[in-house]
């Protein structure tokens, strides 16, 4: 580091003379302290991330005319955004440092929050307008790319597993937060200033009633104001210093494209399934399948599952990425006592066994009867929600793999670049979904899987592995 750098690294905001491995240099408050403030902001970057996935499935019933393949596209293009965003953020933490890294992030997750709140409500918003602000949300999982390996300085890497696990677990919290949260706060005004409300039109009941979409997007922007002050006045950077060219090193690394591959298994899934398992329930077992209904004894008739209304249905897309961060949190721990690689094993096995019982319930067959046909959807709940377990158990574990197998700086790096990857999950999910039979889909996804077992097995988890993990 040159003299002008160090000068430019002096004061408040920076630390001096710090080495987590050093008991005696440690600050354990400082590095708790962090871990809070960050992961409080990425839970809201989650949720302004993910936050289109909420509302797409609602559009159409507000009157915008959107068929189903521009829904999957919307839901899918925060994904395109965020993956890349995430190549963006990966190399900012050791020159930006935590404290502006984090909080310039955080404030720009209000331009996406604001302009959701105000195009749904407007009848006249165009689908590119729409685009535009899924796109804008790609910010909150760009963030992701940056939080993490800025928290990776301040922990000693015996306490990385857990640290990471809890970071990116509480924060991939922010999934299930806005699909359970989105379908109660749009059904009241919470202050006559945020707008008017929208008819919403539910075909399952023929019914209509008001709602307040704006909600959705409204609901987090204070917290994300309180985020962002948190963050400037409370955070302090590590001196780690790599340019642009330091750390492509990286990409030498054979480790560095095994664990990408590893990622995309665990994260790249979780991301993908929240994104559309909404859209999912509603185009597979909801309503808008009008082909699909069930006949009552008096001749009337109803929607697929008895019993439950589109926006009821769709309220069950929280389940899966409650799940999946549930699981990331509470085996981060046991990755820290028994090594990530064992943990990754048995993740991928059980995505791939769960993809394969969660394909015999993706077709329902509408003359089969209503109670076939709940019975049907209640199968493929748990199939889907047995996936996000398993993604998040492997989410936990690789971040424990990457700071075992790679020095500090370049575990960074590669869980920066591993994460930006697999966050093109929701967009290659939604065009696969609108282009491809699902069946087809989920068979690619149990070959995928089937290979990163044996990759797992080979290079990290076997007796004498290369690289135990």
């Amino acid at each position: 580091m040159s003299a002008t750098e160090a000068a430019s690294r002096r004061g408040s905001e920076w630390l001096s003379d710090w080495d987590p491995e050093d008991e005696q240099k440690w600050n354990s408050q400082l590095a708790w302290r962090t871990l809070s403030i960050t992961t409080f902001a990425l839970t809201l970057a989650f949720c302004t991330w993910f936050l289109a996935s909420a509302i797409a499935p609602n559009l159409s019933n507000l009157g915008f005319k959107l068929d189903k393949n521009q829904l999957y596209w919307l839901a899918a293009m925060p994904g395109l955004a965020g993956g890349t965003l995430r190549l963006v953020w990966m190399w900012l933490p050791p020159i930006m440092g935590t404290r502006k890294l984090v909080t310039l992030t955080t404030v720009l997750l209000l331009i996406p929050l604001v302009g959701w709140g105000m195009a749904v409500q407007n009848p006249s918003t165009s689908y590119t307008t729409f685009m535009i602000l899924a796109a804008l949300s790609g910010i909150g999982g760009g963030a992701f790319s940056g939080f993490m390996p800025s928290t990776s300085y301040f922990f000693p890497r015996r306490k990385q597993g857990t640290a990471l696990g809890l970071q990116a677990g509480i924060g991939n919290f922010g999934v299930s937060i806005v699909q359970f949260v989105t379908p109660w706060i749009i059904g009241f005004s919470l202050l006559g200033v945020l707008g008017t409300s929208q008819t919403f039109h539910d075909p399952a009941k023929n019914t209509n009633h008001q709602v307040w979409e704006q909600n959705a997007a409204f609901i987090y922007v204070p917290f994300v104001v309180v985020a962002a002050i948190l963050a400037w006045t409370m955070l302090k950077s590590v001196p780690v210093r790599a340019n642009f060219r330091q750390q492509m090193d990286i990409f030498k690394n054979i480790d560095t494209w095994f664990m990408t591959a590893l990622y995309i298994m665990t994260f790249g899934t979780f991301a993908g399934l929240s994104a559309q398992f909404g859209l999912l329930i509603k185009n597979l077992y909801g309503a808008g399948n009008t082909a699909i209904v069930a006949t009552a004894a008096d001749g009337s008739t109803s929607v697929l599952v008895p019993g439950y209304t589109v926006p009821l249905a769709l309220s069950f897309a929280f389940l899966g990425p409650l799940v999946g961060a549930g699981a990331r949190v509470a085996f981060s721990p046991l990755t820290d006592r028994w090594g990530g690689a064992r943990w990754t094993l048995v993740s991928g096995i059980g995505i791939l066994l769960s993809l394969l019982f969660t394909m015999l319930h993706v077709n329902p067959d509408p003359s089969a009867g209503a109670d076939a046909l709940q019975s049907d959807f209640t199968l493929f709940l748990w199939g889907m929600v047995s996936i996000f377990f398993f993604t998040g158990i492997g989410n936990a574990s690789t971040f424990k793999q990457m700071p075992m197998i790679f020095e500090r700086r370049q575990a960074g790096g590669v869980i920066g670049w591993t994460s930006a990857i697999a966050a093109y999950g929701p967009f290659f999910f939604g065009i696969g979904l609108a282009v491809a039979n699902i069946t087809a889909f989920f068979t690619l996804g149990v070959v995928f899987a089937a290979a990163c077992i044996v990759l797992t097995w080979v290079r990290y988890a076997r007796p004498g592995a290369p690289k135990p993990s």
